[in-house]
């Protein structure tokens, strides 16, 4: 388990007993029920092993740099942003937002056309599709380290002519 993940546990039940604390009657108790709801729900959020800063492995010589960032979003979902330094020194970043049901949301820098879906496989496991245009033309099996700090990707991807190349990358957490 991670330290995020530890200090996050606390901050969320001190947050809960407070809320339950300054109830002082029966018309408080839906809206003391709904915070704890809320707050027990924040904690799912932070529980996520995946939060943080993550950099491509790579031996192409600096400036190139990949970062992901995972940060919350919504109720239990995420936002992924990818920010690319290339050889010459210009970035460059696109991103998606998730609730890890399978539906498929726009990529923003992605390009004209461009959707994610993110579905669970098991506790370290996301399948990820890319779609142009609602044709899928990448999955992405995204696996997490169980001491949780690497996270390797296997990219499958069909060519026009119908065949399958398949790469991996490694991304290690820096935050």
């Amino acid at each position: 388990m991670n330290t995020r993940k530890l200090m996050s546990i606390p901050l969320v039940l001190a947050t809960v007993v407070g809320v339950l604390a300054c109830g002082s009657g029966d018309g408080e108790r839906a809206d003391e029920a709904a915070a704890a709801d809320e707050a027990a729900q924040a904690a799912e959020t932070l529980d996520n092993p995946r939060f943080g800063v993550w950099q491509l492995e790579s031996d192409r010589p600096p400036p190139y740099r990949n970062v992901m960032t995972y940060e919350p979003h919504g109720n239990g979902g995420m936002k992924i942003t990818v920010a690319t330094t290339n050889a010459e020194g210009e970035t460059s970043s696109w991103g998606y937002v998730t609730m890890f049901d399978g539906e498929f949301h726009p990529v923003e820098g992605g390009g004209e056309g461009a959707t994610t879906a993110v579905e669970v496989v098991d506790d370290r496991t996301n399948r990820i599709l890319n779609a142009r245009d609602g044709e899928v033309y990448q999955v992405i099996i995204n696996v997490l380290s169980e001491d949780g700090n690497t996270i390797n990707n296997e990219y499958r991807r069909t060519r026009e002519d119908g065949t399958e190349s398949v790469s991996h990358a490694v991304y290690r957490r820096i935050e």
